[in-house]
This record gives structure tokens, C-alpha cells and sequence, in this order.
């Protein structure tokens, strides 16, 4: 067999045995033990996990970076829409440009090949954060796909010009459309709207939701109707959701058989959620991270993701999954192997799916495959290993590789540590 690329000894599965990779023409030709190969190009991989890379499905590149021009006093959801939308006033599509290259080049080296971000689209920065990332999809196509949802952050019924200007944006080249009913005085009317978006341009819709700590203020119910009565179930997304945190677990069930039946999907923003909720409690101060694990236990397509990097709603972030997904495992206070797996399939198989992507290692697959130094997708979630590298439709994209430590002494795997036998716990050096 001949071969643009051969990975060896790279696992793909759980406790499985490592297998060699064959790609030809940006696929998967052959994955198997000791496969007989000639290719121009050879990586050994040593053991480490390959699999199809990291999908954000939640992230805002459009306002990442701000943080030096927002003022923080408040830590609150409100202060943070009240900075934000005063500061994108001044947006150009160069100065988003370059604060969004900074955060996708930090997610590919950090292995994700797979985006969707939110736009805002509204008079107050009109189509120039648009442009902007249409500029950033198209230039980093050759290491990531990147889905643009056009947004209304700041309502639709206050504000009947973004009505139209979402319906151009995804006219100019947006994937989806966003709603935000919580920032709308008819939150109701907001949902519709979407829907006649959607509709008209047959996209997926994506909202924020319920971001409060107050189980009796919704607007949940009315996006279910909205998704059954215009049969939009699977292509619906809601992120947040954070008062599902402050209901009892029966209630989060009945709630996430609703999910289930409307084909509705969660994305849960850990670090976002975090730090913005809670903020009235002097002690005991609540996570307000919904419970992503327990709805996927009814059912439901569930998903980790970023959000915001460095500006009011998050005033920190690398744009690394692997993080988030630690965060989340950690806030859940889940330990066992099934469910930490599990947890990893939310920021890979399942943001997938939510995209409507096919997923996985296999002969005649895309051939997108990064490397991590661990041996399972739990150990992924535990130790945040380090991404080595990775390619994309069989080019290489990025390369991190091998740590190297330098010592007095060389040091391979181990050997070469002398032990001091009067005190066999100091190392000789």
C-alpha cells in the first residue's frame, strides 16, 4: 500500500491495542496492527490517543480579547452585556480579525478542528464583526472548520433593525442564526422571530437561555413549542440554561425528557457560568453549572464549551476543551472511567453531531486526526495531557511535539536515577 501519511502505534480506543493509520489523498485508507506501508511520510506516535480532534460548539471570537476595554465591578450577566455592547461600538473588522486569529490559533494547537462561534450583527457594530470572521473561517480552513452563527445579543423586539440585518448576514454567508431571549422585553416574540429566520433561510438556531439562578423564570417552555410546532427538533441548541442547577433532580429529569422529545440540544459554559452566577451569596455560593451528565442520562445531546475568552463574561480562557471539560468533571464531582468518557464525548462526538457532522476514526473517513499524550479519553479528562499534534484532511496543521527534559545526567524512561542506598528516597544527581 502507498500513502501520503502512516501513524504507528497510536490508540484509538480505550485499553485497546495500538494500531497504525495508513492516509491517502486526505483519508483514511487503512487503520490495523503493522500495517505493511510505504509512505512519504512517517510519525511515530508512541502510544498516544488519535481521534478526530475537538468541537467548540459555544464560542464568542467576535468579542474575545476585550477585556482591557471593559470595566469589571459588578462580576455580573448584566454589567457584562452593558460593557460588551459598549465596547463593540468600536470594533473594525481588522481589530477583530486579529483578537479572534489569536484565540483560533491558541484552539488549534490545543486540538480543536471544529468551531461554531457566535457573531453579533445589531446597529451598534453593524456587519463588521461579520466580515471579520467570514475572513477568519475562510483563512483557517486548513485546520478547522468554522461555523458562523449570526446573533442578537441584544434583542430583537427594541431593536426591530437587527430583524433585518440578521436576515441579510445569513443571506452573506452566516451558517445559523441566535437568539437571546433573555435580553428582549418579549421574549416570546424574540423565539418567533428566530424560528422565521430559520425557516426562511432553512439554518439551525441557537440560543442563550435561562441564564439566571431563578428555577420560576423560563423561557424554555416557549423554545420547545417553538421547535415542535416548526419541526425544527435536532437542529435546535440552547446554551446556558443555568437555573436547570437549581432545581431539584426530579425536575431536571422531567425537563430533560422534554429535551429529548423536541430534539432540543444543551451546551453548558463552565467557566462563564461559574463566574457569573451566584454572585449574592456570602457562603455556599451555588455553581449555577447546569447538570449536563444527568441530562444526557434522559437523553439528550449534551455539550461543553468555551464561550467567551478574556472579556466581561469570562475574564480568563486559553480556548482549551480539554480544560473546560476538566472544569466541568470537577464542578460535577465526576470520578469513574464511564463517566469521565463520557464527559470527553462532550467536546468531541457529541458538539459533532450537534453540527451535524460525521465523527470518528475510520477507513474512508476525513482524515483529521490529532494526538494526545494519554491512553484514554478518561485519562484525557483527568490529566489534561498535552496535544502533540495533529492533521487535517491529511495535512499536517500544527505540531507541538515531544517534551524533552534536560538534565546532568541522561535520563531515559526511568533508568539512570541513582539512588543515594543510605536514604533510598534522595535522588542522586
Amino acid at each position: 500500500m502507498r500513502a501520503d501519511l502512516l501513524i504507528r502505534q497510536a490508540v484509538t480506543a480505550a485499553g485497546a491495542a495500538p494500531v497504525d493509520i495508513a492516509v491517502a489523498d486526505g483519508r483514511i485508507a487503512a487503520i490495523g496492527p503493522a500495517l505493511r506501508c510505504e509512505a512519504a511520510e512517517t510519525v511515530e506516535a508512541g502510544g498516544a490517543f488519535a481521534f478526530p480532534g475537538f468541537v467548540e460548539s459555544h464560542i464568542h471570537l467576535d468579542k474575545a480579547g476585550i477585556l482591557g476595554r471593559c470595566t469589571l465591578c459588578e462580576g455580573t450577566l448584566a454589567e457584562a452585556v452593558r460593557e460588551t455592547a459598549r465596547a463593540k461600538a468600536g470594533f473594525t473588522v481588522e481589530d477583530v480579525y486579529a483578537r479572534a486569529a489569536r484565540v483560533v490559533e491558541k484552539a488549534i494547537l490545543h486540538g480543536t478542528t471544529r468551531m461554531r462561534s457566535f457573531v453579533e450583527v445589531d446597529p451598534r457594530v453593524g456587519f463588521r464583526a461579520l466580515e471579520a470572521i467570514l475572513k477568519i473561517k475562510a483563512h483557517y480552513a486548513f485546520a478547522l472548520d468554522l461555523e458562523i452563527c449570526a446573533f442578537a445579543q441584544e434583542g430583537l423586539t427594541q431593536e426591530p433593525a437587527t430583524y433585518a440585518m440578521l436576515d441579510e448576514a445569513l443571506s452573506a454567508g452566516a451558517d445559523l442564526v441566535g437568539g437571546c431571549p433573555y435580553t428582549d422585553p418579549d421574549a416570546e416574540t424574540h423565539i418567533e422571530r428566530i424560528f422565521t429566520l430559520a425557516r426562511r433561510h432553512d439554518v439551525a438556531v441557537d440560543f442563550h437561555l435561562d441564564f439566571s439562578l431563578d428555577p420560576g423564570h423560563t423561557d424554555l417552555p416557549a423554545v420547545i413549542d417553538a421547535t415542535m410546532q416548526h419541526g425544527w427538533g435536532g437542529r435546535v441548541s440552547i446554551g446556558h440554561v443555568t437555573n436547570l442547577s437549581a432545581m431539584p433532580s426530579e425536575q431536571v429529569r422531567a425537563i430533560g425528557a422534554r429535551l429529548a422529545e423536541a430534539g432540543i440540544a444543551l451546551t453548558v459554559l463552565p467557566a462563564t457560568d461559574l463566574f457569573l452566577n451566584g454572585r449574592g451569596a456570602e457562603m455556599l455560593v451555588p455553581r449555577g453549572v447546569a447538570p449536563a451528565h444527568v441530562l444526557a442520562e434522559c437523553g439528550v445531546l449534551t455539550t461543553i464549551a468555551s464561550n467567551n475568552i478574556l472579556n466581561p463574561f469570562t475574564p480568563y480562557g486559553d480556548a482549551s476543551l480539554l480544560r473546560m471539560a476538566n472544569l466541568y468533571a470537577n464542578i460535577a464531582q465526576l470520578a469513574r472511567e464511564a463517566e469521565l468518557a463520557q464527559v470527553f464525548a462532550m467536546v468531541t462526538s457529541a458538539p459533532a453531531q450537534l453540527m451535524g457532522r460525521s465523527y470518528g476514526l475510520k477507513q474512508g473517513e476525513d482524515a483529521t486526526i490529532i494526538l494526545i499524550d494519554c491512553a484514554s479519553p478518561a485519562d484525557a479528562v483527568r490529566e489534561i495531557p498535552r496535544v502533540i499534534g495533529g492533521w487535517k484532511r491529511g495535512r499536517r496543521s500544527f505540531w507541538n511535539g515531544q517534551p524533552q527534559i534536560f538534565s546532568g545526567t541522561p535520563m531515559v524512561a526511568g533508568k539512570n536515577i541513582g539512588l543515594d542506598p543510605a536514604h533510598p528516597w534522595m535522588l542522586n544527581v
